[in-house]
């Protein structure tokens, strides 16, 4: 595989949105956790449903959990599943540059860095499945990746994280430069910017040890939309401004100074179990729409009406995320975009 193939933004029109349904594993640990982890899940997929065709991978024998999402037009498929991070499993697209034909990079997934409590027998082998679905080529990459690690402007830049692609568990060896090398040739970026860790909840036990997606993401080209804790009591307040300095003065692949638009975080800091790492960042862009992790919480509106101005021909849907994110990640963790072909 070379760069002829490049990975679209997540604003470029999308064919299909894939997900994977929650089923029993470590990350949902009785029947209430299901059954909530389910609800939740299926909030976001009719809402992403209803500005394009979305596709839900289901668990095999858990059909029968999931047939009221095809009651409102989401199609259902049943495969081998250990977890439901589609973000994170399931193919990142690319498209050819000679004439939009897609393909799929299949990165190799351990289980964000073999944690002792995850399972990826079967997780390891969905990106490749999905793709077969889709009736395009897949080609495997060594790089022990996954999708929520990286974040692309269509127009060669990526974002990364030293503490995911450089993790020991995950790369062991790799440097930098052979890092950037693998995923330039995959998605046809040229340009890596590399943030030096995730916010502080993404540590803990289903945490993902720094996905780029929580903290930083691209809304156009030469634009950066960065979590902004505003608290000092927060960790996350040190880790802001770190990420925010370390953005400053850096130059994108076409050789624009970045703009940096600070989204405040949510005002509730904590939980019984430690720091929280709420974020509006990991929202997921479809066609003409913005599904946006809501939180019940003051600053809800205020993030809505910020990327109001950002995408103002979308429109934008608040919701509930709070149980995504007890699981271990948000909105953008369980969606993954299939980009229309050609151009």
């Amino acid at each position: 595989m070379t760069t002829q193939y490049f990975m679209p933004p997540e604003w470029a029109p999308h064919e299909r949105t894939w997900m994977a349904w929650p089923g029993p594993n470590p990350t949902f640990t009785d029947e209430r956790e299901l059954a909530e982890a389910r609800t939740a899940w299926g909030a976001v997929a009719r809402a992403v449903r209803r500005y394009e065709p979305l596709t839900m991978v289901v668990g095999t024998g858990q059909l029968d959990s999931a047939r009221e999402l095809a009651a409102d037009g989401i199609e259902l498929v049943e495969l081998d599943l250990d977890d439901a991070w589609m973000r994170d499993i399931g193919p990142t697209f690319v498209k050819d540059r000679a004439d939009g034909g897609l393909a799929a990079v299949d990165w190799t997934f351990n289980g964000w860095g073999a944690q002792d409590w995850a399972r990826w027998e079967h997780d390891s082998a969905i990106a490749r499945r999905v793709a077969a679905l889709t009736g395009v080529p897949a080609h495997s990459s060594p790089l022990v990746n996954e999708g929520g690690g990286l974040h692309v402007d269509g127009e060669g830049t990526v974002l990364l994280t030293e503490t995911v692609q450089l993790d020991p568990d995950r790369n062991p060896g790799w440097t930098k430069e052979r890092v950037e090398a693998e995923v330039h040739a995959r998605i046809g970026t040229t340009e890596a910017i590399w943030l030096p860790r995730g916010l502080t909840g993404d540590y803990g036990e289903f945490g993902t040890r720094g996905h780029v997606d929580i903290v930083a993401a691209f809304a156009a080209p030469g634009v950066v939309l960065v979590h902004s804790q505003r608290d000092p009591a927060h960790p996350d307040f040190e880790v802001s401004r770190e990420i925010i300095g370390t953005l400053t003065g850096r130059t994108d692949a076409a050789g624009r100074p970045l703009e940096i638009v600070e989204v405040p975080a949510p005002t509730v800091l904590a939980d019984d179990d430690g720091w929280l790492d709420y974020s509006y960042i990991n929202h997921y862009l479809c066609n003409d729409g913005v599904v946006l992790c809501g939180f019940d919480d003051p600053r809800d509106e205020e993030a809505a009406a910020l990327f109001r101005r950002l995408f103002p021909t979308r429109t934008v849907s608040l919701v509930d995320a709070r149980t995504v994110f007890a699981g271990g990640g948000g909105i953008h963790c369980i969606t993954q975009q299939q980009p229309v072909a050609g151009f």
